[in-house]
């Protein structure tokens, strides 16, 4: 069977940090990843927040400020394009940019949370961005902000985690992109998949995928795109 011929009717996506970059943001793990200048469990675990939240605010600040100059590429507008037309059935995404949701997805679960929103870690009350990038404080009872992002330490949200699950399980096509499947429980979800499974990324990977698409991304998915409408 050629990749052409399975014209899908119930795609789920999984996305991870290769799927921004092309936007302009930087992913985590290569050599000139986030990681190469900051110690994660220094910048975004909950000890960096309840210990050194100078660096922990900082760290992220820099990275909201940053968004505001990233927009979704043409692969983000394909997934939305296949939302609409009632072919894409949710995308389970790593990514707390919210770039899926710019580019007008709607069924987007999130993962490792959302950098687009703060929440104070005393009394969880939520907050805007701009709240958190002009304050550390809640004004309600005067804990730490924070976005509403998974850190190190911390465990996925579970409601958000079954229903990625039961997605991946009815699709017939999974679609993985941009991600090295390096971390854990998410790097798990390929393999409750029944339908086909797709690889779009320019690294490989140990999962026995049906198909692997060694592109851009936003290539793999113009390709996509031609095959299935």
């Amino acid at each position: 069977m050629n990749i052409e011929d399975l014209q899908p009717t119930k795609i789920v996506v999984l996305t991870g940090a290769g799927m921004s970059t092309e936007s302009g943001m930087p992913d985590f793990r290569s050599q000139r990843g986030l990681w190469s200048r900051y110690n994660p469990a220094k910048v975004a675990s909950v000890d960096s927040l309840e210990n050194h939240y100078e660096l922990f605010s900082e760290f992220y600040r820099e990275r909201m400020k940053a968004l505001r100059a990233i927009e979704p590429h043409r692969g983000h507008r394909i997934l939305a394009e296949w939302e609409q037309a009632g072919k894409l059935h949710a995308v389970a995404t790593q990514n707390v940019d919210g770039l899926h949701q710019a580019a007008g997805n709607k069924n987007v679960l999130e993962l490792h949370g959302s950098i687009r929103s703060t929440r104070c870690h005393q009394c969880e009350r939520v907050q805007n961005e701009e709240t958190f990038l002009r304050s550390t404080h809640c004004e309600h009872c005067q804990g730490v902000l924070r976005p509403n992002v998974v850190l190190f330490g911390e465990m996925l949200p579970e409601l958000v985690w079954n229903e990625a699950v039961k997605k991946i399980e009815e699709a017939d096509v999974l679609l993985v992109i941009g991600t090295s499947l390096q971390v854990s429980p998410v790097n798990q979800l390929p393999y409750v998949a029944k339908g086909k499974t797709i690889y779009i990324n320019d690294e490989p990977s140990d999962y026995p995928f049906d198909f692997w698409i060694n592109k851009k991304i936003s290539s793999g998915l113009s390709d996509l795109k031609k095959a299935w409408g």
